[in-house]
């Protein structure tokens, strides 16, 4: 009788090459991304506690066709219609996880799923509870939910951690089903009043979007002008605009037809996620991010329980949720960690998801709209939750850096030279050839040199 199949597979273990490679360019564009948006951030604080009347004044400036129902102010510019830039990239990212990445394979899906979830369950439990405790609103329970993960690849920038690409992964993962839960709760949670008729004809202009994809149009000049409807239909609706981005980047064709050497999705999120990260979020950041940061106001952060419930949702919560959610799946089902990595990696990536910025101030937003007071505090709870989680994770992750250094090293170690990495061939019977033969040639030449080291010697000194 044949053994019964108790093997396990293994999580956070060596990706395909295709994906490593567009998990690199991916990065690559989201790190300098996260470094303008840090630097946005600050620059925000700065003028807004420097020169507040004016940085009040130019966010709070109005411009846009009224007879739209457009005439909007820069800050709701910035939130509602650069941020549909990056759920457009949000939603291409999850139709490509879904049909060609980690979560296209239910079993693979499950430990960032169950791990996203449980992060964004444990930091609306801790909230609730301190504010429950406190006799604090529970209306910003969502706020302290999100992980941002171009500020979090900025942290890993600035300090110089080189993560291995299975770590990357999963916390890239986790930050795309992240956004898909925001965007559910902003839709479910955030919507109030609704015009119907706006609706319907946006959700038509979508499904003139969906069929002309499906025919094959083609032509930038026909989809952005009817991505613009769409967006201002969704912004007169009462539904946030940012739906009707992540619902356009989910109709792109993500995987590749015989021929193609990017699906159609690749390709524009190629074009469009230097817009989202180099430019869109910044400007968000720059007209979201500016709170005043006083002594005052910092000591309200810690005894406020709306605002701590946020600090501590962010530091505790988060880190708690997506660790435990990890270690229960691996506990409870065949997954099993990666050998060369250890559970303080994952811990200390779960803590680095406590970096909850862009939508985290867009969801503080929309919970406190009508208190403007408490609305620029939550925003100063994200700005020093999420610096408290990156200390904390930067902390972590420079204890395991040494480790990191090896395991990149093997992961991008090519001795033929060939552009792919070696551990990529290991299995191929014509790598160990050509490895064989690199060995062979390079041994020949050293007994060559030996050979006419040991002549000279001869001729120098005579025969022994």
């Amino acid at each position: 009788m044949s053994a019964p199949n108790n093997r396990r597979s293994i999580f956070l273990g060596r990706m395909s090459l295709p994906e490593r490679n567009y998990l690199a360019e991916a990065l690559r564009t989201e790190t300098v991304g996260g470094i303008l948006l840090l630097a946005a951030a600050v620059a925000a604080l700065i003028w807004a506690n420097t020169l507040g009347a004016s940085y009040e004044a130019v966010r709070g400036f109005h411009l846009g066709p009224s007879w739209l129902g457009l005439d909007l102010s820069v800050q709701h510019w910035a939130a509602n219609g650069l941020l549909a830039v990056f759920f457009f990239v949000a939603g291409i990212e999850l139709k490509r996880e879904l049909v060609a990445g980690e979560l296209r394979d239910p079993r693979a899906a499950a430990l960032p799923v169950i791990a996203a979830i449980c992060g964004m369950a444990m930091p609306a439990v801790v909230y609730v509870t301190v504010n429950g405790l406190g006799g604090g609103s529970l209306q910003g329970w969502a706020v302290p939910t999100a992980t941002d993960i171009a500020f979090a690849l900025a942290v890993l920038a600035v300090i110089g951690t080189s993560l291995p690409a299975a770590l990357r992964a999963f916390l890239l993962t986790l930050a795309v089903v992240d956004d898909l839960f925001a965007i559910l709760i902003i839709a479910v949670f955030f919507t109030s009043t609704i015009n119907f008729l706006a609706l319907g004809l946006s959700v038509a202009g979508l499904l003139l979007f969906y069929l002309l994809l499906r025919k094959g149009v083609r032509g930038w000049y026909i989809y952005v002008p009817l991505a613009l409807a769409i967006w201002a239909l969704m912004e007169n609706s009462g539904v946030h605009a940012t739906i009707a981005g992540v619902a356009m980047g989910l109709m792109l064709r993500c995987t590749r037809r015989e021929g193609e050497s990017q699906s159609p999705g690749e390709h524009i999120e190629h074009l469009v996620r230097p817009l989202s990260a180099g430019f869109a979020v910044p400007l968000f950041a720059l007209f979201s991010a500016g709170v005043s940061l006083s002594g005052g106001a910092v000591h309200d952060v810690f005894t406020r329980p709306e605002t701590l419930g946020v600090v501590l949702g962010l530091v505790v919560g988060k880190t708690l949720g997506i660790f435990g959610g990890t270690w229960c799946t691996a506990r409870f089902t065949r997954a099993q960690l990666n050998p060369d990595l250890k559970w303080p990696d994952v811990f200390a990536v779960a803590s680095l998801a406590g970096i909850g910025f862009t939508v985290s101030l867009l969801i503080g937003e929309l919970a406190f709209s009508g208190d403007p007071v408490l609305t620029d505090e939550i925003k100063a709870s994200v700005l020093i939750g999420s610096l408290l989680a990156a200390v904390f994770a930067g902390i972590l992750l420079k204890v395991r850096n040494t480790k990191y250094k090896a395991l990149c090293e093997d992961e991008e170690r090519d001795e033929d030279q060939d552009g792919i990495p070696d551990i990529y061939e290991l299995d191929k019977p014509e790598y160990h050839l050509r490895m064989a033969a690199i060995h062979e040639a390079k041994a020949a030449e050293h007994r060559r040199l030996a050979e006419l080291a040991s002549g000279t010697h001869a001729g120098d000194d005579g025969p022994a």
